[in-house]
């Protein structure tokens, strides 16, 4: 059973503000939310410790992270305007969901939302 996704529209504005902001680096963030078992409902973001932004990769040391359930995933931007995620973005997949936000950062249609094995998923805006 595929688990539907929910993400406030604050959050949206959150991460495409973000992006704006690193651009032309990437940016990146980890995602905040509450899991059942029937959906994902992402609530916020926070800013990981020591983050790297670089105009090829963005990046944060697992090892720093601290001990927190409410951490769904991960976002990220891609300046290139690309929303699919590249080996190297699953290879760091941490968490249940990838966000990327593509270049240039307006709406929801610049958000693409993945799962671990880098398949598209489908997500509800409230």
């Amino acid at each position: 059973m595929e688990k539907s996704v929910i993400i406030k529209q604050e959050v949206i504005n959150s991460l495409l503000s973000y992006a704006q902001i690193y651009h032309p680096k990437e940016g990146i963030l980890l995602l905040r939310g509450k899991t059942s078992k029937t959906e994902i409902n992402i609530t916020g973001t926070v800013i990981p410790p020591l983050a790297t932004h670089s105009y090829s990769f963005s990046s944060f040391p697992f090892y720093m992270l601290p001990i927190d359930s409410s951490i769904v995933g991960v976002a990220h931007s891609h300046p290139s305007g690309a929303k699919q995620p590249s080996i190297e973005d699953l290879n760091n997949f941490y968490g249940r969901l990838m966000v990327i936000m593509a270049y240039p950062y307006k709406t929801g249609e610049d958000i693409a939302i993945f799962d671990r094995a880098g398949k598209p998923v489908k997500f509800n805006v409230t």
